[in-house]
């Protein structure tokens, strides 16, 4: 019986599969592979724990982000109802003030009218008097001043008691 190379091959082949079997190479790379899925599993694991977290942190950035939003605009509202509450007391007592500066502009007219009325009488009860004197004193003689002179003592001494 003559061997030849192919034989040989063969006979090599098994050696080489029964050298792996008792080897327990199948079993070697069956167990690489299962840590090999193992890591990647623990790896996607994380990855989509991590993921998770970051939904959650972007779901708390946006609902702080939303408050802040809220708080901001709060603010802004209150700051533009206290303006207009500052404009509107700002009218008010310029308002005021003018009405007052107006009130006392009027009555300070109405007393300079009455001390100007008072003025004119009494330069024109002034110039009757001194008038009337000198009708008096050029148409009056002595008894008849006399007894206009004693008249009007009388009216004053009753007047004063």
């Amino acid at each position: 019986m003559a061997f030849d190379a192919t034989f040989f091959a063969f006979v090599g082949l098994v050696l080489f599969l029964a050298l792996i079997a008792y080897l327990k190479v199948p079993g070697m790379i069956a167990e690489a592979l299962d840590k090999r899925a193992d890591n990647i599993r623990d790896e996607l694991e994380q990855a989509k724990r991590l993921r998770e977290e970051a939904q959650a942190l972007l779901a708390e950035y946006q609902r702080k982000r939303k408050e802040a939003e809220a708080e901001a605009a709060h603010i802004v509202a209150v700051a533009e109802r206290e303006a207009a509450a500052l404009t509107e007391e700002a009218r008010q007592k310029t308002e005021e003030f003018v009405a007052r500066r107006n009130a006392l502009s009027e009555q300070k007219i109405r007393q300079a009218e009455a001390d100007a009325i008072g003025a004119v009488r009494s330069a024109a009860v002034d110039l009757a008097i001194a008038a009337a004197q000198q009708v008096i004193a050029a148409k009056a003689d002595a008894a008849t001043q006399q007894s206009l002179f004693e008249k009007s003592i009388g009216q004053v001494k009753t007047r004063l008691n």
